[in-house]
């Protein structure tokens, strides 16, 4: 056995080995602890911030697609109301080809075009605009025709005829009238059923108007003398003659003597010459059951079987025949029944607003 003696100072020694082992390996395991630490730290932040940069980019992405989405949904609205405009473009102007030469038509229409917005605004609002008018113009069209036949039929009324009897509420017409219903019309031109029925509603009343207007232009609905002043009525009056009751079959004008009588309707000559009572007479057949005469005559200016129109000078106011002085005795024969001619004039005054006013 061999001993070893420390000495204080080999022991201090020792020590101060020992406890510089233990400060590094303490300082070395607390520099890797402080690392790992810090390093996991950092990571973390790392990843957080990446996680943010996709969320932000996935976000921004979404903003694009919806933008693109919506400009897109927004391109197609505008070309569905642009090819709506232009399909009830096609329906009007089909309306106006029927109004065109109308009287009064362009007059009642105009109001409703009242232009489009300015080029400073949105297409949308440009779009409205002519939108709108359309609206107006088929409402417009609409009214127009629709008073254009009401005058019409309350001039048939006045006369005592039933305006059915010479145009059906369904009177075959325009283009439009080719479509059976609004819905058939709405197939047909491919717009909204709405909108295809008011054109409808137009169109049928356009055609009754026609139809009446051009039945009432062969009707005695003008006045055989312009200006001329009425004496006798039509119906039960004191005879002139006997001073007893006695039916007036007609009116009687009085005029300058030798002042033009004229046809109230054209019509066909089918008697000309004397009757017995009327003197000078001459009698125009118009059809439809519809006869005219014109007595008392001082002269006759057409022969039987002559074709004369409306407002042809037939003969001259006279006093022939049983007459008290010179005037003219008219009388209108429907269906071989006299009938009251005043009823005729006014309706001819009817007829007459119907081509004149605007709807």
């Amino acid at each position: 056995m061999k001993g070893v003696v420390l000495s204080p100072g080999r022991q201090m020694f020792f020590a101060a080995l020992i406890l510089g082992a233990i400060v590094w390996i303490a300082t070395s395991s607390i520099a890797i602890a402080v690392g790992a630490f810090t390093q996991s730290r950092s990571d973390r932040e790392l990843a957080r911030m990446q996680a943010r940069s996709e969320r932000w980019v996935a976000d921004r992405e979404a903003r694009l697609n919806s933008a693109v989405a919506q400009l897109n949904a927004s391109g197609a609205s505008l070309g569905g109301l642009a090819e709506t405009i232009e399909k009830r473009h096609v329906a009007l102007a089909l309306l106006l080809t029927d109004l065109r030469g109308e009287p009064g038509a362009m007059a009642a229409l105009s109001p409703a075009l009242r232009g489009v917005p300015n080029a400073d605004a949105s297409p949308v609002e440009r779009i409205a605009g002519v939108q709108a008018n359309q609206e107006r113009l088929a409402d417009a069209a609409n009214e127009y025709a629709r008073g254009r036949a009401d005058r019409l039929r309350l001039a048939f009324r006045l006369a005592g005829l039933s305006p059915s009897s010479f145009a059906s509420p369904t009177a075959s017409g325009g283009p439009l009238l080719e479509a059976p219903d609004s819905r058939a019309l709405a197939a047909v031109l491919d717009v909204d059923e709405r909108f295809a029925e008011r054109i409808q509603r137009a169109a049928e009343n356009l055609s009754v108007a026609d139809t009446l207007s051009e039945a009432a232009s062969q009707l005695p609905f003008a006045q055989p003398q312009v200006g001329a002043r009425t004496t006798s009525s039509f119906g039960v009056r004191f005879d002139p003659f006997t001073g007893r009751p006695a039916f007036h079959s007609g009116l009687d004008f009085v005029s300058g003597f030798g002042s033009p009588v004229m046809s109230t309707a054209p019509g066909v000559v089918s008697f000309a010459g004397v009757r017995s009572g009327y003197g000078k007479t001459i009698e125009v057949d118009h059809g439809r059951g519809f006869k005219t005469r014109y007595a008392h005559l001082s002269a006759i200016s057409v022969s039987p079987g002559q074709r004369v129109a409306v407002g042809q000078r037939v003969g001259a106011l006279g006093s022939t025949g049983r007459s008290t002085g010179p005037h003219l005795h008219y009388e209108i024969w429907l269906n071989g029944r006299a009938v009251n001619p005043h009823r005729f004039i006014r309706a001819g005054e009817n007829v007459q607003q119907a081509s004149t006013q605007a709807g």
